[in-house]
This record gives C-alpha cells, sequence and structure tokens, in this order.
C-alpha cells in the first residue's frame, strides 16, 4: 500500500513541476517588458554618447584658438662705415600672436553643431520608438506562439489517444486501418505543429531578454494581455502629423537648416581671418635698445574666393530640399498603404464573434467524444480538429498583423495609439468576455 501511495505521490509531483516552473517564472505584460527594455537596453549608451559627442563638439566650436608663441635669439655686430667694430651683442625677440575669426562666423559653425545635437537626440528618440514597438511585438509574438502551441499539443494528444485505443482493438476491414494510419499521421503532424510553436516562442523570448539587457537564458513569461487596437484618425491627420512628428522628416529638416547655415559660413569664409600679434624686442651691439609693437595680419582674398565651397555648399543644401521633398512623398504613400492594412486587419477581426475560438474549441471536443461513439466519420472529426487549429492561426495572425501596422503607423506619424479609444469590434469583444 505505501508503495502505491508513494508512486501517486511521485506522478502528481512530476506532473505538477512544469506548473511550479510556470509559477516561479515572472508574469510581464507587455508594457512592464517595454519599460524595462527602455530602462536596461545595452544600445541606449550608443546614443546617448553620440548626443554627449555632439555637444562636445558644439562646446569645441565656441573656444578661440590657442594664442602661439614665439621667440626668437640671435647676435648683432656693428660696424661703422669705415669698418671699425662698434661692438658685439645678442639679439632677441617675444611676440604672442593671436587669431580673432571674422565676425559671425563662430556662431555660424555653433548653429550647425547645434543642428548635429539635434540630430542625435531625433536618433535617440527614434530608436526609443522603435525598440518599444519591437518589444511590444515580440512579446506578442511569444504570447500567441504559447496559444498555438498549447492548442496544438491539446489536439495532437487527442489524435495519441484516439491511436493508442485503436492500436489495442483488432481492425475488421481496410477502412478502420486506414482510419487509424489517418489518426497516427495527425498525430505526427500536428506533434511537430506544437514543436514549431514552441520554437517560435522560445525564439521571440531570446530576443526579448536581449533587447531588455537580461542574460538570454533568463526565463521570462509573457501574460495573456487583451490586444486593444485604437481607432485610427482621417488619413489627413495622419499625414499633418507625420509632417511635424515623423523622425525622418524632423530628421531632413534638421539636416536643411544645417545645411542652410553651412553656405552661410562658407560664405562669411570669403573674408579672412585676422591674426594680432603684440611682440618686444631687444638687442646688446653698441648699445641697448628695446622695442615694443603690435603687428596685425591677415591675407589678401585676391586668389582663393571660396566660390567653390560656396558653390558645393549650395549644391549640398539643394540636395537636402530634394531629399526632404522625397522623403515627405514616401512617407505619405507608406502611411496610406499602412492606414489601409490596419483598417483591414480591424474590419476582418470585427467580423469575428467574440467566442469564436471558445465555439470551435467546445466542436473539437465534442467531435472528439462522438468520434469515440462513432457518429462521426474520421473526415469530419480530422476537419473539426484542424479548422479548429487554423482559426486560432488566423485570428492571431490577423491581430499579429494589425499590431505590426500600428507600430509602422505610431512610427511613421510620431504618435501613439497605444492608450486611445480601441475599435467598436474590440471593445465588444471585452465587454462579452
Amino acid at each position: 500500500m505505501s508503495k502505491l501511495r508513494n508512486t501517486i505521490l511521485i506522478i502528481t509531483l512530476a506532473a505538477a513541476t512544469p506548473w511550479l516552473q510556470a509559477a516561479e517564472t515572472p508574469g510581464y505584460t507587455l508594457d512592464e517588458l517595454v519599460t524595462e527594455a527602455l530602462a536596461r537596453n545595452p544600445e541606449l549608451k550608443f546614443y546617448e554618447a553620440e548626443i554627449a559627442a555632439a555637444r562636445g563638439q558644439r562646446r569645441q566650436t565656441g573656444t578661440l584658438p590657442n594664442p602661439e608663441l614665439s621667440a626668437e635669439l640671435g647676435s648683432k655686430s656693428v660696424r661703422d662705415l669705415s669698418g671699425n667694430k662698434l661692438g658685439d651683442g645678442a639679439v632677441w625677440a617675444v611676440s604672442v600672436s593671436q587669431t580673432f575669426e571674422f565676425p559671425g562666423r563662430v556662431s555660424l559653425r555653433k548653429s550647425i553643431a547645434g543642428k548635429q545635437i539635434e540630430l542625435a537626440q531625433l536618433g535617440l528618440e527614434q530608436f526609443r520608438t522603435a525598440l518599444a514597438n519591437q518589444v511590444r511585438l515580440l512579446g506578442y509574438r511569444a504570447m500567441a506562439a504559447e496559444q498555438k502551441a498549447e492548442a496544438a499539443k491539446e489536439v495532437a494528444a487527442r489524435f495519441q489517444d484516439l491511436s493508442a485505443v485503436l492500436v489495442q482493438r483488432d481492425p475488421a476491414g481496410v477502412a478502420p486501418m486506414l482510419d487509424s494510419r489517418i489518426i497516427e499521421a495527425s498525430a505526427l503532424t500536428l506533434a511537430r505543429r506544437s514543436s514549431q510553436a514552441t520554437q517560435e516562442k522560445q525564439a521571440a523570448l531570446y530576443e526579448l531578454n536581449q533587447l531588455r539587457g537580461a542574460n538570454i537564458a533568463t526565463p521570462v513569461h509573457v501574460a495573456r494581455t487583451e490586444v486593444r487596437l485604437a481607432r485610427l484618425p482621417e488619413l489627413v491627420r495622419l499625414l499633418a502629423a507625420a509632417q511635424s512628428r515623423n523622425f525622418d522628416v524632423r530628421s531632413r529638416l534638421a539636416e536643411l537648416e544645417q545645411q542652410g547655415f553651412q553656405v552661410k559660413l562658407s560664405e562669411n569664409e570669403r573674408w579672412p581671418a585676422i591674426t594680432v600679434k603684440p611682440y618686444v624686442a631687444g638687442e646688446r651691439a653698441s648699445d641697448r635698445q628695446r622695442e615694443f609693437g603690435l603687428g596685425v595680419s591677415l591675407p589678401l582674398p585676391l586668389w582663393d574666393q571660396k566660390k567653390g565651397h560656396i558653390e558645393a555648399a549650395n549644391a549640398r543644401k539643394l540636395q537636402a530640399e530634394v531629399s526632404l521633398h522625397v522623403t515627405l512623398r514616401e512617407i505619405e504613400r507608406r502611411i496610406a498603404e499602412t492606414a489601409y492594412a490596419y483598417r483591414t486587419h480591424v474590419e476582418e477581426m470585427g467580423k469575428w464573434r467574440a467566442d469564436s475560438l471558445d465555439r470551435f474549441r467546445e466542436a473539437a471536443a465534442l467531435g472528439d467524444r462522438h468520434y469515440r461513439l462513432g457518429a462521426l466519420p474520421i473526415a469530419t472529426y480530422t476537419e473539426l480538429q484542424k479548422q479548429y487549429l487554423d482559426a486560432l492561426d488566423a485570428l492571431l495572425g490577423t491581430q499579429a498583423d494589425a499590431l505590426s501596422s500600428r507600430s509602422e503607423l505610431e512610427r511613421l506619424t510620431g504618435l501613439d495609439f497605444t492608450g486611445t479609444v480601441p475599435t467598436q469590434a474590440t471593445a465588444s469583444s471585452s465587454k462579452t468576455r
């Protein structure tokens, strides 16, 4: 009796081990995963360092060049017109020179460097938005893959049980034998389907761990989260938001302003910089002499008037204008396509009943019971199980496509659709549940 009790206890513990491990694994919502990734992602340091480098460059741009100290030392022999030596002695000279830029040149360079800081900040902001969207998509894919793996495993278990029962029977005729082979083949196919979904889930979790700065093998469980799909504004509002909030457009605008400053700087550089040079000199030969003075030097802009630099700067400014125009057209097209795809996915999901998956699951279970009683043919039974899994794949795949379109729209428009009002279909679905 004690052996039987111990055996039951071992079986119970073995069955409960996966549940205990799942309970120990922390569960994260999609928003929690995004928050952790934004706080711990290692690539953020690259963009932060880029901003620091741009700020350092701007600080260096406003710094005057160091003054130059020069010294001269030599000897001097003084003779009169008859050749008589009057004296020998040392001569020396010390000077300090400082170069000053033409007025307005330093401020133009500061403006150019300031736009570089703005571009670096836009890069960081764009990366944070892309990171949040990528983490949210990966979390949903892991969650959806887990649902598909569980459903495929459940259906595969039914076929395996049936196969084990049919093996114990003595099949009379060809039809029962063929039914048995169909069930065995379906069990193998569904087991592979379950393993593939499990692999998809694990691949998403590995990438999630890397994005949130954790060890790649860290166990993580994505909690089941209801997908809220927002109602999109009109296309005109989306396009207007993109013109002022899109990262690519803002970057092109900053580059265009930077090239405008570069043109002004090239025109300013036609005028030379001025070097001021105070000096003191002395000698001891026939007598003692001291000389104090102030020298000023500047290059004469006769041959090099920076015409080539000005032409090149104007050409780059024109390129920036064309690039901005092309970017706006490309973004408008992509917004229109993505918004249409998003609305199509949402409309497709709106045709589903709130309890569609539950009804298909119940139908699959009911078909299993009636097939065991001999009330269903093998074709109807296998079709029921297959349609249940296909329906689950269709719904989860449509939701994943809608989320992907929403993430792309957020990137293109700079708007946030995660906290806005859900669509009517999604709202009614949540109420029914």
